[in-house]
């Protein structure tokens, strides 16, 4: 164990320093042949498809640094645009992703009970939303309480989602991403404004069948003049519980929400290339007699919950176009997620405090600035890229019963503070070779709040090296890799809880101060194939096959020593793991015909025990096929989902194989007189199948129809 330690130490120690040799020497090889900046936007068509049509792979990536498109990226990265959003219909934000390979949404598919797991890390009954890093517009969301989900939102305020794989991810996003990054960007007034257009109102409606779901939204846009847009957005949904495959109630699975989107933006400076936005975000939901646990089917009673997700956030950008020494990013942002609980009732036996009338709560302040200095010459361009992000968090619960502050054990009080610095190069030697090495530094501490025993103030530091490299045989052919470590800080759940002695732990659990970091070293490779005028003229082939292997060491677990009569660790570091798997994502795209594929086989092992892992999904193959009447503005498809057996998952049980197929079919008529409006209709689970994923606590909705009806209006 010490070896591998040092072995740990001294790769992290060579890839910091090939790093910084390969950022800090191509930032001066640029320097000394730095020419003008030119127009913003021209980098990011860089490796773009020069004819046919645009792919899922030709989609524009902007959160991995400078903006390029998915298959140039040396990452494993997916983004989900909105059309894709409408076609899927969606409920919440996990349906979005089902067709994005290796992530998954776990826990369950009530309102209050949405996680993720990407690559075979996250898991609904335990602290591992840190993770996986969610942003919205920039935003950090965290939250965690016992057996609830991680994020609270609805699709409908989104226009694009990206999901980053993997820890190359810590260096932008902060240290930790074990999993890696989910990024959603909100909508802007510009989505919905046609040009020689100052106001826009959007209308639409939409049916679930499941549970008698509805939804309603109203969207109004407008330009009061040529700096200055806004954007109002409402929505409320709704729905009784759903019923499974086998027609049965999946109860505490009804809901009310409602949420809402402000957003003004005012541009500014020479050809109004600077922005200044300002946005607020709110996403309410109400649910009577929900289950107390929303991840799992565990009977621990049942609760009323209120949540309010709230999200605050001020964006300055100033690109700089002709200025290659400036390009400006500015992030101002407040977070804050509450849960009120009330009319509680619990099972006999089970401990009070579980079901007391409580309220719970995470607050984040943030504040980020980034620059990225461009050089070119004749045979290359290089983008260096510094930044800085601080961060404040409160952990907040109050117990309406009057249980004393701090007193909650299982949701302990504190408050963390990050202070994150950040480099990543991005060097390009003509158009063929891509090298992008990052490195980042965090240093963390946090305090406790009054009243858990035992617990005092505690810092650390983590370190976030990566080297990542892409290189084109020709237009049709590229190979990359990567190499990353990152390290993952004990959150003030995993320090501080504590429990009182019990049947469990008759000597009761004290708080862990003395947890070490988890640790990640990552290694990927892969291949990306596009071909052009295949069949027939214009048609787009492009496939992504990505490998990768994770080591993680110092996994935080709960304390197995379960019988001792004397105090022990709420929190342990015990186990070894290592992580491997392979992810293909392709597509083919004509006229009146496409195709997608997304596949991941993921396996994952306790290097302590040899057991697998429970968090590791099972191999799954989504394949969609569809066609258009372009004549008439028609698409139509068939969706098929493969989920393989699985030895083990949430329950730690056996998963049975399954395959669920859905249709859909989208209207959005080219005639004049019809302009504006939009119909979609979509049969899920058409077989009504029961089944169940091994990385959810409760069972799938079984058949569903849907039906969505929009109408713009523009003047």
């Amino acid at each position: 164990m010490r070896i591998m330690g040092l072995v740990a130490r001294n790769v992290t120690a060579l890839l910091g320093g090939a790093a910084m040799t390969i950022m800090v020497g191509a930032h001066v090889a640029g320097a000394q042949q730095a020419e003008q900046k030119t127009e913003t936007g021209e980098q990011t068509q860089a490796g773009a498809a020069k004819k046919g049509r645009v792919t899922l792979l030709q989609r524009l990536v902007v959160g991995a640094g400078v903006d390029k498109i998915a298959i140039d990226t040396p990452q494993a990265v997916t983004v989900v645009d909105q059309e894709q959003i409408d076609q899927d219909q969606p409920q919440t934000i996990g349906d979005t992703l089902r067709d994005v390979p290796g992530v998954t949404a776990i826990g369950s598919d009530r309102i209050f009970g949405e996680a993720f797991n990407i690559r075979g890390i996250g898991g609904a009954a335990a602290a591992d939303e840190s993770k996986i890093i969610i942003n919205v517009d920039g935003t950090p969301k965290f939250y965690e309480q016992y057996r609830m989900g991680s994020f609270f939102s609805d699709p409908e305020l989104y226009k694009q989602v990206e999901v980053l794989r993997g820890p190359a991810s810590s260096t932008l996003y902060g240290s930790g991403a074990l999993g890696g990054v989910i990024n959603l960007t909100t909508k802007d007034a510009a989505d919905f404004l046609a040009p020689g257009q100052n106001n826009a109102v959007r209308v639409k409606s939409a049916y679930d069948s499941n549970g008698t779901g509805l939804l309603g939204s109203t969207i109004y846009a407008t330009r009061l003049n040529d700096n200055f847009e806004f954007l109002g957005m409402g929505n409320y949904r709704q729905s009784d519980d759903y019923k499974d495959g086998n027609g049965d109630e999946i109860p505490g699975s009804s809901f009310d929400s409602w949420s809402g989107l402000a957003k003004g933006t005012y541009r500014f400076g020479d050809g109004n290339e600077q922005s200044i936005r300002l946005s607020y975000q709110r996403w309410q939901g109400d649910g009577d007699d929900q289950a107390y646990a929303q991840t799992d089917d565990n009977d621990f009673g049942t609760v009323d919950r209120k949540v309010t997700d709230q999200t605050l956030v001020f964006a300055y950008e100033n690109p700089a176009s002709d200025n290659p020494w400036l390009d400006l990013k500015l992030n101002l942002s407040y977070s804050d997620t509450s849960n009120e609980q009330s009319n509680a009732s619990g099972i006999p036996g089970t401990p009070n405090q579980l079901f007391d009338d409580s309220d719970y709560s995470y607050k984040t302040l943030q504040a980020r600035l980034e620059n990225t200095f461009e050089y070119k010459a004749d045979n290359f361009e290089n983008y260096l890229t510094v930044g800085t992000q601080i961060s404040h968090q409160d952990r907040e619960a109050e117990s309406i019963a009057g249980i004393q502050p701090g007193s909650i054990l299982f949701h302990p009080e504190g408050t963390e503070n990050k202070y994150g610095f950040y480099a990543q190069n991005e060097f390009v030697w003509r158009e063929k070779l891509t090298l992008i090495p990052g490195i980042r530094y965090d240093y963390r501490d946090t305090s406790p709040a009054d009243g858990i025993s035992g617990a005092e103030d505690s810092s650390d530091d983590a370190f976030s090296p990566k080297l990542a490299a892409l290189y084109k045989l020709n237009d049709n052919f590229s190979v990359f890799g990567s190499v990353a470590h990152t390290e993952r800080f004990p959150t003030i759940d995993e320090l501080y809880s504590t429990s009182a002695p019990g049947r469990t732990y008759p000597g009761g659990r004290a708080a862990s101060l003395d947890l070490e970091k988890e640790t990640s070293n990552n290694y990927e490779a892969g291949f990306a194939v596009s071909g052009y005028d295949l069949v027939r003229a214009g048609d787009t082939l492009q496939l992504k096959t990505t490998g990768f292997y994770n080591q993680i060491r110092n996994l935080i677990s709960t304390n197995p020593n379960n019988r001792s009569r004397l105090p022990v660790t709420y929190y342990v570091n015990i186990n070894e793991a290592k992580i491997y798997g392979v992810e293909v994502e392709g597509s083919y795209d004509a006229e009146v015909f496409f195709t997608r594929l997304a596949y991941s086989n993921i396996k994952g092992e306790d290097e302590e025990t040899g057991e697998p892992l429970t968090t590791i999904p099972a191999q799954t193959l989504a394949m969609t096929i569809g066609g258009r009447i372009i004549d008439y503005g028609v698409e139509y498809g068939w969706r098929s989902t493969f989920a393989a057996h699985a030895d083990t998952g949430f329950t730690g049980e056996p998963t049975a194989g399954y395959g669920l197929h859905d249709i859909f079919a989208s209207w959005k008529p080219i005639d004049e007189k019809y302009a504006g409006f939009e119909a979609r209709f979509a049969v899920e689970n058409l077989f009504d199948k029961f089944y169940r994923n091994n990385l959810a606590g409760t069972d799938g909705k079984g058949r569903t129809f849907k039906i969505t009806l929009a109408k713009q209006f523009g003047w």
